[in-house]
């Protein structure tokens, strides 16, 4: 792990699971809840920060004493990236967010340049509550946008139309956002490259820093798949014509100026999601919040996923307890685990593996553990393996990058499997 000014960044990732409706592809942790279920949840969510940014301290230190919350200078960690999840996390207010940004940076170091981004839904918020989010500390917004067709947004449950999507960006833009991703999605019944290029246009228009376009997953149980299972659903798209959407989102964004850096994220130069290409390439993170996810030194495991049990758990919480109090479904990551992961995740990447990077952290080379697999991913064009510029010279050729070729994206999930030990 790489250090910035001596300590160790580490990610936070934070998740608020309310919804005002569930949409209908949705199989995530969120559901709706009123407004006393919210406040008791940021309660709880607050002590959990307080007492694992002691937990991130020792690990940093080696230290098996934990440091006051009122002392973060002396931690041997920081954090360089949050973001904000759900559900929809817009449905905070602007106090709860400032809550949970002043908790954070109360109990462990928030680096001067460090990317906090929040999830927001069009529906959920105002000119007045972005201006509170921008105010709370919040840099970066994620806007649900999905599609800027209004019969797509209705077959997919979002409670927005296209023209709350226009409205929200605008005003982000207004209350003094000057980072903001669009998410949106193809693949959609009855949706044609006709329908899903009005969409990117739609979102180019608008000027976003960064554009996430994710092909539809119709997951088991979701009402999506209820109504698809019925036939009450437009077909879904071929898979040629899913292949045409995926190849023309890149070139056309590309015209736009944003350069594809991994297989669904674009983005202009600088404004590359920093929190996301974090977990591809094996940055730690700690999750905090209902069923949230982490990954620190060599452990991975999960919060409670029910809300009782989360409730419980946090409540237990003291200076000695945090880790063992929280942690369900806990693996202990093995060299084995972490270079398939290095691998598996760092394809996702447009640049790549690098190898000297490998070789940094597990101590042998990429060749010594998958020689056999990088020699038949060359053979067959899926992937390549490019000198690289380290040391400023030219062409010095101190470091190869491997990467998928074009042919290599689409086929991308048969040739990282093959990564797997």
């Amino acid at each position: 792990m790489s250090e910035y000014m001596g300590v160790r960044p580490v990610s936070l990732y934070l998740h608020f699971p309310f919804c005002e409706r569930k949409c209908r592809y949705c199989d995530f942790l969120s559901g709706p809840a009123g407004e006393k279920t919210r406040e008791e949840y940021i309660d709880l969510l607050c002590r959990e920060i307080e007492l694992r940014a002691r937990e991130i301290r020792r690990a940093a230190d080696g230290s098996q004493q934990a440091d006051a919350c009122s002392s973060p200078a002396q931690s041997g960690a920081a954090v360089d990236s949050v973001f904000i999840g759900g559900g929809t996390p817009s449905l905070m207010t602007p106090a709860q967010a400032a809550r949970v940004m002043e908790t954070i940076r109360s109990c462990i170091p928030v680096l001067p340049d460090a990317e906090i981004s929040m999830e927001v839904n069009p529906g959920t918020v105002s000119p007045e509550k972005l201006r509170g989010f921008k105010a709370a500390g919040i840099g970066r917004l994620s806007i649900g946008v999905q599609s800027f067709d209004d019969s797509e947004l209705r077959l997919l449950g979002r409670i927005h139309t296209s023209a709350e999507a226009r409205e929200t960006f605008l005003a982000a833009r207004e209350a003094g956002f000057a980072n903001i991703n669009l998410d949106l999605m193809s693949a959609l019944p009855g949706q044609n490259i006709e329908t899903w290029s009005h969409t990117l246009e739609e979102a180019v228009s608008l000027g976003p820093e960064h554009i996430s376009a994710y092909s539809l997953i119709i997951e088991d149980g979701t009402p999506l798949a209820s109504l698809l299972d019925a036939g009450k659903l437009p077909d879904l798209p071929s898979e040629e014509e899913d292949r045409r959407m995926y190849h023309f989102t890149k070139q056309f964004l590309a015209s736009k100026g944003y350069r594809r850096y991994e297989i669904s994220n674009y983005a202009k130069k600088g404004y590359e999601c920093r929190h996301n290409c974090g977990y591809w390439t094996g940055h730690e993170y700690l999750g905090l919040g209902l069923g949230a996810s982490s990954c620190l030194g060599d452990e991975r495991f999960r919060n409670p996923d029910k809300m009782d049990e989360y409730r419980t758990a946090v409540m237990s919480m003291n200076d000695h307890n945090s880790a063992e109090t929280m942690r369900r479904e806990r693996q202990r990551l093995t060299q084995k685990d972490r270079m398939e992961e290095f691998m598996f995740l760092g394809l996702r990447m447009t640049e790549g593996v690098s190898e000297s990077e490998f070789e940094r952290r597990f101590g042998v080379s990429p060749e010594d553990v998958f020689g056999s697999v990088i020699h038949r991913h060359l053979d067959q064009k899926v992937i390549s393996r490019i000198p690289v510029n380290v040391t400023g010279s030219s062409d010095d050729g101190s470091d190869f990058r491997i990467s998928l070729t074009e042919y290599g994206l689409d086929v991308a999930n048969y040739v990282m499997a093959d990564y797997l030990l």
